[in-house]
């Protein structure tokens, strides 16, 4: 073979393994950063994995918002009126966290089947609702005309 053919043979591969190893380590990266959102229907069923970043919503049940009287921590439960999944979380709620509206929260699945939370996000004004809070709604047939949507 040409010393030069070999000589570009040799870059050609070169920079074919350099932005093979880029796109590996972007696509791991992207991998780690995900987190897909779950119903608590899909969370009861199992189809949610364990130990994985994750975001969970619906509504809040009435009645079940706990707090700790001596520390931060909060237990509520979230239902897309089929089934319904505990939550815990330590911090400060957002401030128009309610009873009885939408939430999305972030976190891990627990091996005892709690979700918990990390962050906690709710709705900003009685207009609106989280995308997939109203998705998992009208997929249980709890979703009403009238209701806020996004």
């Amino acid at each position: 073979m040409n010393p030069l053919r070999k000589k570009r043979l040799l870059i050609i591969v070169a920079v074919l393994a350099g932005v093979g190893i880029a796109v590996t380590l972007a696509l791991s990266a992207l991998q780690e950063n995900i987190n897909l959102f779950y119903t608590p229907t899909q969370i009861a069923s199992g189809e949610a994995p364990h130990d994985t970043r994750i975001r969970a919503g619906g509504m809040v049940e009435k009645g079940s918002l706990q707090r700790s009287a001596d520390s931060l921590d909060v237990t509520f439960v979230v239902t897309d009126f089929n089934k319904s999944v505990t939550i815990t979380y330590r911090g400060i709620l957002p401030d128009l966290f309610r009873e009885g509206q939408g939430v999305v929260a972030e976190g891990s699945l627990g091996p005892d089947g709690q979700f918990n939370a990390t962050n906690v996000l709710a709705k900003h004004d009685e207009n609106y609702m989280p995308k997939e809070v109203v998705e998992a709604l009208k997929a249980s047939g709890e979703w009403q005309k009238g209701a806020a949507a996004q």
